[in-house]
């Protein structure tokens, strides 16, 4: 098994996979158009090298390009056979998994390349809420390629890969050195179509521990056999707060934390944990980031941005089509004020709160801080459909901070005074436990042993919608 940099095609599967779990689909495979004299140069594989193995012990679909054949470009034979190890992937319920490095469509087959390209975009429509899509960027992956990436469910990059719709160089007074908007880097923090970025072996460790927390299909459900104290307290939670994944590793069983485009709209935490066995997916408020030594990276406003709505909503929605609960952790007091964040910040808050009332899996909602307006309202807040909402003792629930709400309510111009009946009636979180929307005020030690507890009462939970093909939100 390789753990050089430079994995070529096969080693790469070869270290995704179980050992001895592979079993190749379609070797022999070469390309077969006559133009350009492209069959002096066709090669056995045509590219890519599909078929099937474990990932502990679960059945997967993979292809890995090959870019010592043909650059790894996708021609006709080399998308038929992605093409066709989709079709068993979807009739066995199994994840698929690419491997991406490739200098793009094949130009010597044209219109026919163009036209493969597309029925592998068709597969990935029709898998798409069905079995987890996975990628993994090793090389090149640019134009057509860069959408193939973006239809998948998630998408780990090797550092210093391409990854690109148009080159750098293609934008008008652009070029790579001044900013190099394909460099993985860029599209991680600048841009939400790359989950994570690390070297070739980290990729492929990632990817094997996300396929292994999910669960395999649409219709499966994921446990494993929890060794972690159910009733474990969690002393001192509170004080990752502001970097909430911190506080995650503290309530998950053992620890474990799959957090999810961490360097895109930070403020905004996505990530999966484990719960007595269970897969839980968590969205989250952030406003401070930790290195590993305890210093501070980077602070943000407690305020909803227009990414982290999205990024947000997208994990939601990818929760509840594969059976995932959600536990949402709230602790925000309104939007970012900014022109830019105003152009979208209407249209982003709404998918998110949509996506959460739309969900019908299990919901968690655990206010933590400060909760306000209607940035609380689409955090999985009870009216919007929240399961279960718990709170700690010191969390503010209410419409606006009392000062603000002072300023406008004050008797007399007093104020102080009107702030001070404004935290009691209306801002605390016992008159919001007073009004039902908060159902249980806990102290954060017993977090871990609540949302499980909570987790485990809705596991049998039955919801429908209204009949549609869709939602248009």
């Amino acid at each position: 098994m390789s753990t050089t940099q430079n994995m070529s095609a096969r080693e790469r599967i070869d270290f995704l996979l179980d050992d001895n779990s592979f079993v190749e689909i379609g070797g022999a495979v070469k390309a077969r158009s006559t133009d350009f004299n492209l069959l002096s140069d066709a090669k056995e594989n045509d590219g890519v090298i599909t078929g099937f193995g474990l990932i502990g012990g679960k059945l997967c679909y993979v292809y890995s390009q090959d870019s010592s054949v043909l650059g790894g470009s996708i021609g006709e034979m080399h998308a038929r056979k992605i093409v066709g190890l989709y079709a068993k992937a979807i009739s066995m319920g199994a994840p698929i998994i690419g491997l991406i490095d490739s200098t793009g469509v094949r130009v010597k087959e044209s219109a026919d390349a163009i036209h493969a390209l597309a029925k592998i975009y068709k597969c990935m429509a029709k898998a798409s809420g069905v079995i987890p899509q996975f990628t993994g960027v090793f090389g090149n992956c640019g134009g057509g390629l860069a959408v193939l990436t973006a239809m998948s469910d998630f998408t780990y990059a090797v550092t210093g890969t391409k990854l690109y719709v148009n080159t750098p160089n293609s934008f008008a007074g652009n070029y790579t050195e001044k900013l190099d908007t394909a460099d993985v880097s860029y599209q991680a923090t600048e841009t939400d179509n790359i989950d994570f970025v690390g070297s070739s072996e980290e990729v492929l460790s990632g990817l094997r521990n996300l396929v292994d927390i999910l669960p395999e299909n649409n219709e499966e459900e994921i446990f494993t056999e929890c060794t972690d104290d159910l009733n474990r307290k969690v002393s001192g939670i509170e004080n990752g707060i502001k970097d909430i994944t911190i506080a995650l590793s503290m309530i998950s069983d053992n620890g474990e934390v799959v957090a999810l485009k961490e360097n895109y709209a930070p403020s905004m935490v996505t990530a999966f944990i484990k719960l007595n066995g269970a897969t839980i997916g968590v969205v989250a408020n952030r406003s401070v980031s930790y290195d590993e030594e305890g210093n501070v990276v980077d602070e943000y406003e407690d305020k909803l941005t227009s990414e982290g709505c999205v990024k947000a909503a997208d994990f939601v929605n990818f929760c509840n089509t594969f059976n995932i609960p959600v536990l949402s952790i709230t602790n925000v007091t309104g939007y970012v004020a900014t022109e830019y964040n105003e152009k979208k910040i209407a249209k982003a808050s709404a998918k998110l709160a949509y996506a959460f009332a739309y969900a019908t899996v299990a919901k968690v909602n655990l206010i933590v801080g400060e909760a306000y307006g209607s940035a609380l309202a689409i955090m999985n807040s009870k009216g919007l459909g929240a399961d279960m909402v718990y709170a700690w003792p010191d969390a503010q629930v209410g419409a606006m901070k009392s000062l603000d709400a002072a300023k406008i309510v004050a008797v007399d111009g007093d104020v102080n005074a009107a702030k001070d009946k404004f935290d009691e009636l209306n801002n605390s979180v016992s008159a919001a436990s007073s009004r039902g929307y908060v159902d249980t005020i806990i102290n954060p030690e017993d977090t871990r042993k609540y949302l499980i507890g909570a987790f485990e009462m809705l596991y049998s939970k039955v919801d429908t919608n209204p009949d549609k093909k869709n939602g248009t939100i």
